[in-house]
This record gives C-alpha cells, sequence and structure tokens, in this order.
C-alpha cells in the first residue's frame, strides 16, 4: 500500500491512499485532467456559496466539450456518419425531362416528317412517347404513340432457344435500359423500330443536365420545313399544230381558251396592208420570172402572198401563202422571232418557209407609213424605200402616160369627167361595203400593176376582169358596175386607179 498519494491519479478500486494527518480533515480533489478532458481550477462559487458567472462556462462552451472529438492515436479515426438517404421515386417525384423530337419517315413512300414529344420519368426511369396533332393534319387523335413504361435499349440473344417473334421480353432478357444519358439535343434515338431526332427540351431538362452531367447548354436546332425551290416554269416543246400561243394556252388550263389578242392595236391598225413586190430566188430557170405580192397586215402581223396569174406560164397564181406568221431563220422554236415591217426593206431577202424571196418594190404607202412611226422601225429600212422611190422618178399617185396619142386621148377623157360624179360614187361603194363588211383577200391593187409593165395605168378589159373573179369581187352591183364603166376609156381598156381606190379604202 502506498503511504503518499500520488498527485493528480484518481481513486481507482483496489488502490487506496492512506494520509494520518488529513484523515481527520478531509478535502475535496481538484484535478486538471480527468479522463483525458481538461478540467478548469477556476472556482465556481464564492463567499456564501455564490456562484461567480464571470468563471463559469457558457452553454456554447458546453456544447463545444460535449461534441468534440479527441484525437486519438492508438485507434481508428471515426468515419464520417452517412447522409440521410432518400429514395429515387421520392427525391425525382414529378420531375420529368422532356425533349422535342421528330420523326422523318420521307423515304417510305407516302412518308413524312412528324414531330413528337418525348417524357424521361425521372422518379422510375420509364418512357413515354407523345405525338403532336395539328389542326386538319388528317390523323387520328391518338394522343399517345409509345405508353410510359421502362425501354429496352440492349436486349440478349436469344433467338437460338426461342423465336423472337413469339419472346415476351423480361427483366432477365435485357442488358441495359434506357437512362437519361442516352437522351440529348442532336442525338437520334433508336426506340422500337423507329428514329427519332432530338432537336430540343425545355428549361428544366437543360439545367438538370448541366447540374448533373455537366453538360454545356444544349443548342436549339432548326428543323422547320424549308419552302421548295422555286422551280421555273416551261412551256413543253412545240408540237407544230397551229400558233404557238394557241398551243401555249393547253398548258394554261383543262379547257383552253382563245389566247388574248391587242385589242387596242387591231382597232387602230384595222384594214392598214403594207404591200411589197417579190420574186423567187431559186436555181430553176422557170421561177426566174415569178413574181409575188407579199402583203403585211399591221392589225394581226401576219403575212399573205400572192401570185398573179399569168397567162401560158404554166403556173397557175392565185394565193401562194394563206395568212399567217413567219418566223425568221435561225429562231427558237418555242420562242421564235417573226418578221416585222423593219424587215422588208428593197433587196431584203425573206425566208417563208424554205422559200427566199427578194423585196423588189414597195407601195408608197409603205413608205409614208414608216416615216409617219419613224421611231418604231430602223432608219435603214425607211432610206432604203426613199432611194428606191427617188430612182422610179414620178409616183404612181399621178396619172401614168403612155404614146403621144394614147396620152392626148387620156387627157380629153378626163377632162370630160364629172370629178364631183366619180367621188359621190366611190364614196357611196365605200359606205356600202363597209356595211356589208366585205373584205378583199389580198393585193388587187399589186395585181393589177403587174399586168400593167408598161406603167400606164390600163388594163385590158378581159384581164380586168379576169382579176375582178379572182379575188371574188362583187362586179354584179349596179354602183360597181356603174364605176367599171366611168373607168372605161376607149375600147377594151379600162382605168383601174379609182376601181382600186374605192375598193381598198
Amino acid at each position: 500500500m502506498v503511504s503518499k498519494p500520488v498527485h493528480g491519479l484518481p481513486l481507482l478500486p483496489g488502490f487506496t491512499f492512506v494520509d494520518p494527518t488529513k484523515t481527520a480533515f478531509p478535502r475535496n480533489q481538484t484535478l486538471s485532467f480527468k479522463n483525458g478532458y481538461a478540467c478548469s481550477r477556476v472556482p465556481a462559487v464564492g463567499l456564501g456559496k455564490e456562484p461567480i458567472h464571470v468563471n463559469q462556462l457558457s452553454q456554447t462552451d458546453l456544447d463545444e466539450l460535449a461534441n468534440k472529438i479527441p484525437t486519438l492515436t492508438y485507434e481508428e479515426p471515426r468515419q464520417t456518419p452517412l447522409a440521410d438517404f432518400i429514395p429515387a421515386h421520392v427525391a425525382f417525384d414529378k420531375k420529368v425531362l422532356r425533349f422535342y423530337s421528330i420523326w422523318d419517315d420521307t423515304d417510305s413512300m407516302f412518308g413524312e416528317s412528324r414531330t413528337y414529344i418525348i417524357h424521361y420519368y425521372l422518379a422510375d426511369d420509364t418512357v413515354e412517347v407523345r405525338e403532336v396533332h395539328e389542326r386538319n393534319d388528317g390523323r387520328d387523335p391518338f394522343p399517345v404513340l409509345l405508353k410510359r413504361q421502362r425501354l429496352p435499349k440492349v436486349l440478349k440473344d436469344n433467338s437460338k432457344h426461342f423465336p423472337r417473334c413469339v419472346l415476351e421480353v423480361s427483366d432477365a432478357d435485357v442488358k441495359e435500359w434506357f437512362t437519361a444519358k442516352d437522351f440529348a439535343v442532336g442525338q437520334t434515338v433508336s426506340m422500337l423500330g423507329r428514329t427519332f431526332f432530338i432537336y430540343d427540351c425545355d428549361k428544366f431538362t437543360r439545367d438538370f443536365y448541366q447540374d448533373k452531367f455537366g453538360f454545356p447548354e444544349f443548342p436549339v436546332i432548326d428543323v422547320s420545313k424549308k419552302p421548295p425551290p422555286v422551280i421555273k416554269q416551261e412551256l413543253p416543246p412545240y408540237n407544230g399544230f397551229g400558233f404557238i400561243e394557241d398551243s401555249a394556252q393547253n398548258c394554261f388550263a383543262l379547257i383552253p381558251k382563245t389566247p388574248r389578242k391587242d385589242v387596242i392595236k387591231m382597232l387602230i391598225d384595222d384594214h392598214k396592208v403594207l404591200r411589197y413586190t417579190a420574186s423567187l430566188e431559186s436555181p430553176i430557170p422557170e421561177d426566174k420570172g415569178r413574181r409575188f405580192i407579199i402583203s403585211y397586215f399591221l392589225a394581226t402581223d401576219m403575212v399573205t402572198i400572192f401570185e398573179p396569174p399569168v397567162r401560158n406560164s404554166g403556173f397557175f397564181g392565185g394565193k401562194y401563202l394563206t395568212k399567217t406568221k413567219i418566223a425568221k431563220p435561225g429562231s427558237c422554236v418555242d420562242n421564235p422571232s417573226y418578221y416585222g415591217p423593219g424587215d422588208f426593206y428593197i433587196g431584203a431577202l425573206i425566208e417563208v418557209f424554205g422559200h427566199r424571196f427578194i423585196i423588189q418594190d414597195a407601195d408608197e404607202y409603205v413608205l409614208k407609213y414608216l416615216e409617219c412611226h419613224a421611231d418604231d422601225y430602223p432608219q435603214e429600212t425607211i432610206l432604203s424605200l426613199k432611194k428606191h422611190f427617188s430612182r422610179q422618178g414620178p409616183s404612181m399617185t399621178q396619172e401614168p402616160a403612155s404614146g403621144q396619142a394614147e396620152d392626148t386621148k387620156d387627157k380629153e377623157d378626163k377632162d370630160k369627167e364629172n370629178k364631183d360624179e366619180m367621188e359621190m360614187l366611190i364614196k357611196q361603194i365605200q359606205e356600202r361595203l363597209k356595211g356589208s363588211n366585205f373584205l378583199i383577200e389580198g393585193p388587187i391593187r399589186e395585181a393589177f400593176e403587174i399586168l400593167d409593165k408598161e406603167r400606164t395605168g390600163f388594163v385590158d378589159k378581159e384581164k380586168f376582169f379576169g382579176i375582178c373573179k379572182t379575188f371574188n369581187l362583187p362586179v354584179d352591183d349596179c354602183l360597181i358596175n356603174q364605176l367599171i364603166r366611168m373607168c372605161t376609156h376607149g375600147e377594151g381598156r379600162i382605168k383601174y386607179y379609182d376601181f382600186v381606190r374605192a375598193l381598198s379604202q
């Protein structure tokens, strides 16, 4: 037994420390450490056992001492307690990732691009695909394409043991399920045989991927339908039937309509005809002496060709080309360029469906018309006509002359004519023809001029009535018959100038 107590050791069972001097005077023991904890030596009470508040420990100090974990070198450190476990169905309840996708089925027959919404439920990792309907889209209003379920991503290959067509997929047959990592903007997801392209998502989905996986902010991909390129409408090739304007109407409507005409031009240029004399360019000797009259109708831009009949020439004469438009050689078939008044100058070569005509002469009215519309036609054509008429000498509007004996007789006959009666008769004939809508089909004046080679202004009576029969002129009319009698000079000769003037205006 120890006789002296050792300072700082507690009273342990089995050990006694007897101090005979202090047995009668017991005292409380004040220790600085106890069980590894520091103890304060500052007295807590004063005189009269009143507590000393300054020397007392506060509640904060007591909490720190109670919660303080000593650092022990002879034991393993204590692990930090685990956080409270919260299951997924509680933590992610009512939290859904929403993706906007498109299914492009345009490669198949009658396929189209359709939009869908993919929902991924974080609570139980299930997937749902909903259809997006538009007004009058022709689809049945089924809201859901794929009901909410866990979607397998990779399956085990059990086709060797059991046919896949009747295989019911269970959890044991699935290697991998679809998770949130499999869905992202700009990626394609294949679900149950359909490939969906994800082009957008909502704000909650963007924040979830950025916080959970550290993905950058997803871009918005434009998948809107671009308008198709504008295709220039072109007419099919010309088939050769009718005019091009008529054939083009079959491409504009199921029931073709008559092409529109320039009514203003037809009213202004009605009954205005430009006449030319032409010869045929041909290596055949019999064609050298043939003469043709080309008439250009300003109202419709059409051309007719007439060959005056010549006795014992071997050619019947008459209408050589009916009224039609003549395209220039080398022009496009689908958009041809037609001959116009500016192309008919003296010496011009006009190709008409493989036949070539050379302009030899023109009517004086052609020069007057071109001079009045000089801004619309080339100056070379006008100058060509002026030079031609200047070389011809006196105008045909004046009375031509032949021999001296005939000139004297013509002058005597002309003095005897009653000019006032002639003009009145011509006016009456013009009014009657205008009221009956009579139109001469062909250049009658040029026909008389070809027969009048000497430019006398007279033709034989037999030839005169032959031309009237060719042009179907109503010679049986009383007024026209009277005009013929007034234009008759001598025996068997008729002055055709006044007769043509009465019928052409």
